[in-house]
C-alpha cells in the first residue's frame, strides 16, 4: 500500500510541475512583479519590525518605505539623465571614428547579402537602406516599445504588491504556515532564515554591482575610454544578471574599447583590467561575503538561470538565484524533499 501511495505521489508531481511552469509562464505579467515584491518586502521587512517595535503606525512605515524607493527612483533617473548628456556630447573627432568603424564593421556582411552601396553611399548606409533591414529594424523598435509598456506595467504592479505587502494585506509566514508547514514554529523559523539569506543576497549584490560599476568607470578614465558614466552604469545594471551578466559586461566593453584603443598593449591591458575588476568582486568578494547562505552548486545555477529565463526572460534571469534558494530552503524542511535539495548544494 505505501509503495502505491508513493507511486500516486510521484505521478501527481510529474502533472503537477509541468502545469505550474505552463501557469508561471502564462500568468507572468501578474507572477513577476509579484515576485520583485516579495523581494522588495523581504528586504524592508526588518525595518517595518523596528517600527512595529517603537510603537510606530503601520501606515507610517510604509510610507517611509515609500519615500525610500521614490529616492530610489530619482537617483537612478538623475543618474539616467547624466549618461544621456554624456552620450550626447560625444564630439565630431569620436563620431568620425565611430563609423569609420562600424563600416568596417558592416563591409563584410554587405557583401554576404550582396548588397552594392550607390555612389557616395557608405556601407553601414547602404545597410541600413536594405529592405530587409530595414523592416527588422522598425519591427525591433515596436517590440522595443511594447517592452517599454509593459516594464512600466510591471513596475506599477510592483509597487502594488509590495504596499500590500508591507501594509500586512498578505501575511506571507501565516501563508507558508497554512500552506506548507502546517505548525507556526516551523513557518517562522523558516520563514527568517528566508528573509535573513534574501536580503543579505540583495545588499550584497547591490553593493558589489556598485564596486564593480565603479571599476568600469575608472577603467575608462584611465585609459580615455568615453562615455564612462555610462559603462559604469551599464555594468552595474547588468552584473544583477547571474554569471552571463558579467560575461556580457566584459565582452560588450571590449568591443567598444576596439574603437578607441589600437590593437597593442593598451588594449590587452584595459581587457585584463575590466576582466580583473568582475574576477575580484564577482568571482572572489561575492561567494566569501555570501558564504553558506545559498550553497548552490554551479551546475544548479545554470540549469536554474535556463529554466527561469526560458519562463520569465530578463526578470527570470535576476530573480533565478533568489528563487532557487527559496525553493531550496523549504525543500530542506521536507524528508522526502531534502535529498533534493542536498544536491543542488
Amino acid at each position: 500500500m505505501r509503495k502505491e501511495l508513493l507511486a500516486i505521489r510521484k505521478l501527481l508531481l510529474i502533472i503537477v510541475v509541468p502545469l505550474v511552469m505552463y501557469l508561471l509562464s502564462v500568468l507572468s505579467i501578474i507572477f513577476i512583479p509579484l515576485t520583485f515584491a516579495l523581494f522588495a518586502a523581504l528586504l524592508f521587512s526588518p525595518l517595518m519590525r523596528w517600527f512595529k517595535r517603537k510603537g510606530v503606525p503601520n501606515f507610517i512605515g510604509v510610507i517611509v518605505v515609500l519615500v525610500l524607493v521614490s529616492a530610489g527612483f530619482k537617483g537612478a533617473y538623475e543618474m539616467v539623465q547624466l549618461t544621456g548628456k554624456e552620450l550626447a556630447n560625444a564630439d565630431a573627432d569620436f563620431m568620425d571614428k565611430f563609423n569609420d568603424r562600424l563600416n568596417d564593421v558592416a563591409a563584410p556582411v554587405v557583401d554576404l547579402m550582396g548588397i552594392e552601396p550607390a555612389e557616395e553611399e557608405t556601407n553601414l548606409q547602404a545597410l541600413m537602406s536594405d529592405e530587409k533591414v530595414s523592416s527588422n529594424l522598425f519591427g525591433n523598435v515596436g517590440s522595443g516599445l511594447n517592452m517599454a509598456k509593459n516594464f512600466v506595467s510591471m513596475l506599477l504592479m510592483t509597487l502594488f504588491f509590495m504596499v500590500l505587502l508591507l501594509a500586512g494585506s498578505v501575511n506571507m509566514q501565516k501563508v507558508m504556515q497554512l500552506l506548507i508547514f502546517k505548525q507556526l514554529y516551523a513557518s517562522v523559523k523558516t520563514f527568517r532564515q528566508i528573509e535573513k539569506d534574501i536580503f543579505k543576497f540583495i545588499v550584497v549584490k547591490f553593493i558589489l554591482s556598485f564596486f564593480t560599476g565603479l571599476g568600469f568607470s575608472l577603467a575608462c578614465y584611465a585609459f580615455d575610454v568615453s562615455f564612462p558614466i555610462f559603462w559604469g552604469v551599464f555594468a552595474f545594471l547588468i552584473n544583477f544578471i547571474q554569471m552571463i551578466g558579467s560575461v556580457i559586461s566584459v565582452v560588450v566593453l571590449t568591443l567598444f574599447a576596439l574603437v578607441e584603443l589600437n590593437v597593442s598593449g593598451s588594449l590587452l591591458f584595459f581587457i585584463l583590467v575590466i576582466t580583473g575588476v568582475q574576477a575580484l568582486f564577482g568571482g572572489i568578494i561575492e561567494p566569501v561575503l555570501m558564504g553558506k547562505s545559498f550553497s548552490i552548486n554551479t551546475v544548479t545555477v545554470l540549469v536554474m538561470l535556463a529554466l527561469w529565463g526560458f519562463l520569465w526572460g530578463i526578470p527570470g534571469l535576476i530573480l533565478s538565484i533568489p528563487l532557487t534558494a527559496l525553493i531550496k530552503k523549504i525543500m530542506e524542511k521536507f524528508p522526502g524533499t531534502a535529498v533534493y535539495a542536498r544536491i543542488m548544494s
